[in-house]
């Protein structure tokens, strides 16, 4: 029996490249789309916007010094990436599996923003699958290391993220997801 998309929500951003590309999708799947942002952000799509104020974005504070040992560096811009931190947690905390698009380094982070939309979920003890797009294949965090796998949506909230810079390999990825998980 299959997920019923009319009750599923989709969590993101709502940015330009792979989090549009995930809201292409949950739109074209009738799924809910639901993007976080905070007052004066860019974003790529508008379909369920949610804006944090304040009092909401410090809910999803987490101290930059426990930012920086779960991903392993640190941040220059610590005031500017501290509310995009913020919607990543209201994302990740609202969906219950983890879909990204990046770059899975050696030390098994992913680059970016995007790393810390997978380190919260492994923490939160989500299901996380990441596409690498230097390697043009999906992994998922099992068991403390990135297995190959070819992930399918399995939960009724989910969460879309990843880079900017989408390729032609990663938009495919995305839509290949939501037919493998939703079509049939």
């Amino acid at each position: 029996m299959g997920l019923d998309t009319r009750k599923m929500r989709f969590y993101s951003g709502g940015h330009q490249g792979a989090e549009a590309a995930f809201g292409e999708q949950a739109e074209a799947y009738g799924i809910r789309e639901i993007n976080f942002a905070y007052p004066g952000q860019t974003v790529a799509r508008r379909r369920g916007l949610t804006l944090l104020g304040p009092e909401a974005l410090k809910k999803g504070a987490i101290s930059m010094e426990i930012v920086s040992l779960r991903m392993g560096r640190t941040f220059s811009r610590e005031a500017e990436i501290r509310k995009v931190l913020q919607t990543i947690f209201h994302m990740v905390n609202m969906g219950h599996q983890i879909f990204a698009l990046g770059w899975i380094q050696p030390d098994g982070t992913v680059k970016g923003g995007t790393g810390w939309a997978v380190e919260l979920g492994k923490w939160f003890n989500r299901p996380v699958s990441v596409f690498d797009l230097e390697k043009n294949r999906w992994f998922t965090w099992k068991k403390g290391v990135w297995r190959p796998d070819k992930p399918v949506i399995r939960s009724m909230t989910f969460v879309g993220t990843g880079t900017r810079n989408l390729s032609d390999q990663g938009r495919r990825a995305v839509s290949d997801l939501f037919a493998r998980s939703l079509d049939g």
